[in-house]
C-alpha cells in the first residue's frame, strides 16, 4: 500500500503521552498523533528522522500530523499499528501469504465469544475455515522480531480464544507483521511480557499456527514482503 498523502521529513521531540508527541517539521514545533500504544522506548529518542502524514483539519483535533515512519540504525521502521490488518488483508488478496493460500473468503473483525477475531478466513479446501489473529511488531534486536515490547493481557486472551478454538478442531493461526524489513527471525519477548511469551509457546505446542512477515518500507508505501522463521528463543539459527 501506499501512503494516502505524500509524507513530510520531520524530528522527532518528546513523547507527550501514548498517543502524543511533539515533532520539528519546515521549522516549526508540531504536536503529532503517535498511531500506536507501545513503547518504542528505542526508537522514540530526541532528535530522531521521523516521517509525518498531514492531518486533516477537523474540528476539535489536537494534532496537525500523525507520526508514520522512524529511522533507526539505517532502517525504517513503520510506527502505525493500525496498518498490519490492511497489509495482511491486502497480501491475502494478492496471493502473498502461502501458509494461508486458498481461502476464496475474508472476514475481517469476526465475533468470537466477548470479543473480536481480526480475520475469518472460509471457503478453504473441502470448507475450511482460518480463524487468524494479528499483531504488530517494531522492535528488532540483533535481527530478531520481538513482540511485545510491553505487556498485553488482551494479546494473551486473543492466544487462549485461539487455542480454544483448536481444541475444538478449527484451524487457527496468528501472524506477526514486521513493520521493517531488517528482522530474519521472530521469537515473543519474555523480559517485556513473560505472560505472553508463556502463553504463545504453550498454544503453538498445541496447534496454533504462528507466522511472522517482513515489510518493506519507504517514504512512498509499505508492504508485505515474505516470512521469518519464528522459533522461542533468539539465538542465531
Amino acid at each position: 500500500m501506499n501512503w494516502p498523502t505524500p509524507l513530510l521529513p520531520a524530528r522527532f521531540i518528546r513523547r507527550e503521552n501514548r498517543f502524543r508527541a511533539l515533532v520539528e517539521c519546515a521549522g516549526q514545533t508540531l504536536p503529532a498523533h503517535v498511531p500506536n500504544s507501545g513503547r518504542l522506548g528505542e526508537l522514540f529518542t530526541p532528535g530522531a528522522a521521523v516521517w509525518v502524514a498531514p492531518a486533516p483539519a477537523q474540528a476539535g483535533r489536537k494534532t496537525a500530523c500523525q507520526l508514520a515512519l522512524v529511522a533507526y540504525a539505517g532502517v525504517l521502521v513503520s510506527v502505525d499499528a493500525r496498518l498490519p490488518n490492511r497489509l495482511v488483508a491486502e497480501a491475502l488478496a494478492g496471493g502473498r501469504l502461502a501458509d494461508l493460500a486458498g481461502y476464496s473468503q475474508v472476514q475481517p473483525e469476526v465475533r468470537v465469544g466477548a470479543s473480536r477475531l481480526d480475520f475469518l478466513l472460509s471457503g478453504g479446501p473441502g470448507g475450511q475455515r482460518c480463524w487468524l489473529e494479528i499483531k504488530s511488531v517494531t522492535l528488532v534486536e540483533e535481527g530478531c522480531a520481538r513482540f511485545p515490547d510491553a505487556p498485553t493481557e488482551r494479546g494473551v486472551k486473543h492466544l487462549e480464544e485461539l487455542a480454544e478454538l483448536r481444541r475444538a478442531g478449527q484451524r487457527v493461526a496468528v501472524g506477526f507483521v514486521i513493520q521493517r524489513s531488517d528482522a530474519v527471525r521472530f521469537a515473543p519477548h519474555p523480559s517485556a511480557d513473560p505472560a505472553f511469551a508463556n502463553t504463545l509457546r504453550r498454544v503453538r505446542a498445541a496447534g496454533v499456527e504462528v507466522y511472522a512477515w517482513r515489510c518493506a518500507v519507504s517514504v512512498e508505501g509499505i508492504r508485505i514482503t515474505d516470512p521469518v522463521a519464528v522459533g522461542d528463543g533468539c539465538a542465531p539459527s
